[in-house]
């Protein structure tokens, strides 16, 4: 079992939700005290922010050490093994917090998902296949409640994985055009390599996804900066602006 998700409430009345995944070794509170500190919160009073915990496991690229992950990694090389398992269990679970807050009277268009390194990884494949309305679900092993057209994706530093798992024949559809999507890097990222974004930039503008943006920022290592911050804070305030 992983701790209850940090949280930041809406100081208005709710109206739109966000639910960002952390990275590998990380929790949650860590990226509720980064959109604290870039006061990315101010800027959408009615927005609540969810910041779920990652369950502890043994980590193969780590010496198998465990620590809160989203799935295992068996390797740093594109080419490396993928835990297809442990990502769509990820994945699910994020489902099952999109359903929360639409049980809760938040629209799923008024919902954005995002997250960093493996989080990202998490969310990028979540929002895809719950847009991804006319496909059999079964296909992934993936049991998704319903699909559902999202307020948006942020992915930083991070790469879609399963990606050969998304035929063609499966993503076709105008729809898609509907999803917008933020990936962030840095060009000095030696953990996930630059030229990963890259691939998932293409395979993504290649499924069809129109509003879709890739930012790079010059001496950016495995972390985020001040104007990428500033780029997820627009980001949000676009896609989910204030509404009566």
């Amino acid at each position: 079992m992983s701790a209850p998700p940090a949280t930041i409430a809406a100081t208005a009345k709710q109206t739109a939700s966000v639910i960002f995944l952390h990275g590998l070794g990380d929790v949650g509170a860590s990226w509720r005290e980064a959109i604290e500190m870039y006061r990315i919160h101010k800027a959408v009073p009615y927005v609540k922010f969810i910041f779920p915990n990652a369950p502890t496991q043994r980590v193969t690229l780590n010496m198998g050490m465990p620590m809160p992950a989203w799935f295992d990694i068996y390797g740093l090389d594109k080419n490396a093994r993928e835990d297809q398992a442990g990502i769509e269990k990820s994945s699910k679970f994020l489902n099952e917090l999109v359903e929360e807050e639409i049980k809760n009277g938040i629209s799923p268009e008024r919902i954005i998902v995002g997250g960093f390194s493996m989080g990202g990884a998490v969310a990028i494949h979540a929002g895809i296949l719950l847009f991804l309305s006319d496909i059999p679900f079964d296909v992934f092993s993936l049991a998704l409640t319903s699909p559902h057209t999202l307020g948006g994706v942020v992915a930083l530093s991070t790469w879609l994985p399963l990606s050969t798992t998304f035929p063609q024949a499966l993503v076709a559809g105008d729809k898609k055009i509907n999803l917008p999507i933020l990936q962030c890097h840095g060009d000095q990222d030696t953990l996930v390599q630059l030229q990963w974004a890259r691939l998932t930039e293409q395979g993504v503008k290649a499924m069809g996804f129109k509003q879709y943006a890739f930012k790079e920022y010059r001496n950016m290592s495995h972390e985020s900066c001040h104007q990428e911050m500033e780029d997820v804070s627009k980001f949000i305030a676009q896609n989910l602006p204030k509404i009566n």
